[in-house]
């Protein structure tokens, strides 16, 4: 029996916006009266890498150094790799414009991070208190429009390089969230701030250009008509939407090859749904799969474009398989049992390339499971929702996805851990795609 599209495709239709400012961290230009690093220089902590550090973050003086403050250890905080102390032993260990390191180690932190603004330079320094030394520093220019986007995504990125400096892994909190609601596509800040609509109605299926500086989507016209079109945005205006793909019954769950010179979507006439690709600037789409009559949908391309993975019903119901880029060499990724009702769809590849996320039936609801490509071995998360639509950080550690508890929301799992947080309410948003850094 052949398996409907409707429902292979669940979220599928997804990904995509941008933006977006693209916000970078010139070198530092000045160190602070106690600052005995060379700019640049990233020096870890050194802690157990069975632990999480604590840092503690002093309030930030000045003009919007609240806000500072929050967005600092709240991205900390939201990286799961290190535990962010409690404000008042944070506000205690500076003393006369110095870090108290003595101050610090009771309150048992194993760094400082400490931020200053001078008119429109954000100082950002890390103090090991241990080594009771700075290890490292860095200056950033922040623009003008505090608190706009822009501002915001800069402190988000100082975050991120702060978390670097401590663990090695850089945050991800200078990133944002595609998501489709109320038939538009919406972008959101990492930490869910900063809600703005991209397109107008009739848009799925949103997916990020690998340089973030545009977006490949799905419409549905007025009349009927399926398009994958992508639109291009400069300053953060957007330009008009290009089709490169059209015709036949479907067009939709697009996805673009990490080079930005090929766009894999899925492709659907009366008998049945296959993969297509076609160049970015347009021209014949090539036939990818051959699914003789079933539904092949939701591409993702591996970080170095040579395989790509996909939902199939070619067993007879939903799996998620793996193939060479052009469609070749299709094989089942996901286990598989003739007597199953298994339904596996939706497959997000981890930006390091060791991880598939993808949704499954578990228990009569859909949850969320990873499996490694090279030893197939499956985990999932199990959480008291049902759960879908996952789409990696670039951290490859956290994910993205639609939970329905009552009304649907998206929410950001740890897939170490299985904490999980909010990230938008409300109107149902789902089919969520997270961007690459935005730096």
């Amino acid at each position: 029996m052949r398996t409907n599209v409707a429902a292979v495709v669940p979220r599928s239709l997804s990904r995509a916006l941008v933006a977006l400012t693209v916000c970078t961290l010139p070198g530092a230009v000045r160190l602070a009266a106690q600052d005995t690093t060379r700019a640049g220089v990233s020096v870890r902590l050194a802690y157990d890498t069975r632990t999480r550090p604590t840092l503690l973050v002093p309030p930030v003086p000045g003009p919007f150094g609240d806000s500072v403050t929050a967005i600092l250890r709240r991205d900390l905080d939201f990286g799961d790799r290190v535990t962010v102390g409690d404000a008042i032993a944070a506000d205690a260990v500076v003393a006369g414009g110095n870090v108290d390191y003595s101050a610090a180690a009771r309150a048992g932190a194993a760094g400082v991070v400490r931020a200053t603004v001078t008119g429109n330079t954000l100082h950002l320094a890390l103090y090991d208190v241990s080594a009771r030394r700075t290890t490292a520093t860095r200056d950033v220019t922040l623009p003008a429009t505090a608190p706009g986007p822009a501002w915001r995504l800069t402190v988000h990125a100082a975050a991120d390089e702060a978390e670097r400096w401590a663990t090695g892994v850089r945050g991800i909190s200078a990133t944002r969230v595609l998501f489709v609601r109320d038939g538009r596509i919406w972008s959101a800040d990492s930490d869910g701030e900063n809600v703005r609509a991209l397109t107008g109605a009739g848009a799925l299926s949103p997916a990020w250009l690998p340089d973030v500086r545009g977006v490949v989507y799905s419409t549905l016209d007025a009349d009927g008509a399926q398009r994958i079109v992508i639109r291009t945005y400069d300053g953060g205006l957007p330009g008009p939407a290009r089709t490169i793909a059209a015709g036949g019954v479907l067009n939709l769950t697009p996805a673009v090859s990490p080079d930005g010179q090929t766009v894999a979507y899925a492709h659907g006439e009366e008998d049945g749904t296959d993969l297509y690709a076609v160049p970015m600037d347009g021209g014949t789409p090539r036939r990818m799969t051959v699914g003789r009559g079933t539904d092949n949908v939701s591409p993702a391309f591996a970080p170095d474009g040579r395989r790509v993975v996909f939902t199939s019903g070619r067993s007879g119901h939903p799996e998620v398989y793996i193939a060479d880029a052009d469609g070749t060499n299709a094989e089942l990724l996901t286990d598989f049992e003739f007597s199953s009702r298994n339904y596996r769809s939706n497959p997000s590849w981890s930006p390091d390339g060791r991880l598939v996320a993808f949704q499954s039936l578990v228990g009569g609801r859909f949850q969320l499971c990873t499996i490694e490509v090279r030893g197939r071995t499956a985990r999932c998360l199990s959480t008291p929702e049902r759960t879908e639509d996952p789409s990696w950080a670039p951290d490859s550690r956290h994910l993205v996805a639609t939970a329905t508890r009552g009304a649907a929301r998206l929410v950001v799992l740890d897939a170490e851990t299985g904490r999980a947080r909010t990230l938008v309410a409300g109107r149902a948003p789902r089919m969520p795609a997270w961007s690459p850094p935005l730096r």
